[in-house]
């Protein structure tokens, strides 16, 4: 730090304009990321009364768990919790044992057609049959109203494979391959327990982009779920907010009016934060690997 002090000190004039313009630029940027969590997270905590009346800042106002005693009443909720969490584990190890599956053969130059084979993969991505035919081919398959809808039909995203592709062609190198054949390792041993092991970065962007998918997805379980215990948290949740929603002509008293409307403001705030912990959770211990470069030195000579 003391470097980096006498570094900044020593710079130019309109170096050091430039650099306080950058760290102005990404102070707003951070607060106006961080303002809305820090108010979300105050608002589920604080009184009904203080929320509707906007006394809520960055402190809750007069600590209440009556939110979240709201929430967890309803006992569709650890249901819920229990299949985001089965379907986010099972459902991002079936997509990222598909994706390196499909992206390593398609990244050798040794497959002779790699090239139009990933031309049909990047056609999926522009044209599909829509949402009937999707629909009927998951129910002719048997998977309507089973756990295996959320996870077969999203198998693997074709923007991801080619993203894991990318990343052996450009940092795995020719040489590892020709060294492990020398050794005799197969070339699905050559996968285990060589390519595996140095792609930990980009594995590690996969495993967070398909855990918040799989997490925040609803649309596919609104479609092919029709057993309430099945569902994800996503759609108790949307339950909870919108079709248990009050209408308020309905009651004459003003004093009630207003006390259920903070109760279902601190049930909307309530709600977006126990959706979203598991997923806050989980980011610091991956984000770690989005700027580790494991291949540097890999090869020698």
């Amino acid at each position: 730090m003391g470097n980096k002090i006498k570094k900044f000190g020593k710079a130019p004039l309109g170096d050091k304009i430039f650099i306080l313009l950058i760290y102005i630029l990404l102070t707003a940027i951070m607060l106006v990321v961080f303002l809305p969590l820090v108010y979300i997270v105050s608002a589920s905590f604080s009184d009904p009364q203080a929320v509707i009346s906007n006394e809520v800042w960055f402190l809750p106002v007069r600590p209440t768990l009556r939110g979240y005693e709201a929430v967890f009443k309803n006992r569709n909720i650890l249901t819920g919790f229990a299949n985001s969490f089965f379907y986010m584990i099972v459902g991002t190890l079936v997509n990222i044992v598909m994706t390196v599956m499909c992206a390593y053969p398609l990244s050798r130059k040794e497959f002779t057609a790699r090239n139009k084979v990933a031309m049909i993969f990047v056609f999926t991505m522009y044209f599909s049959g829509g949402l009937i035919p999707t629909y009927m081919l998951v129910n002719s398959l048997g998977l309507v109203n089973t756990r295996l809808a959320m996870i077969i039909p999203s198998a693997m995203s074709t923007y991801n494979m080619i993203i894991c592709r990318t990343y052996f062609v450009n940092s795995i190198p020719d040489e590892l391959y020709e060294a492990g054949q020398l050794d005799g390792c197969t070339p699905f041993k050559y996968l285990i327990k060589v390519v595996v092991p140095l792609s930990k970065p980009i594995l590690a962007v996969l495993v967070l982009y398909y855990g918040v998918a799989k997490w925040n997805s609803y649309f596919d379980a609104m479609i092919y779920l029709k057993n309430q215990t099945l569902v994800p948290l996503q759609i108790v949740l949307r339950d909870i907010l919108i079709l248990n929603q009050v209408d308020y002509t309905m009651i004459s008293d003003a004093s009630a009016i207003a006390a259920q409307r903070g109760l279902t403001d601190l049930l909307k705030y309530s709600t977006i934060v126990v959706a979203s912990l598991p997923v806050l959770c989980i980011y610091p211990f991956v984000q770690k690997y989005f700027v580790k470069g494991v291949m540097i030195g890999a090869v020698k000579g």
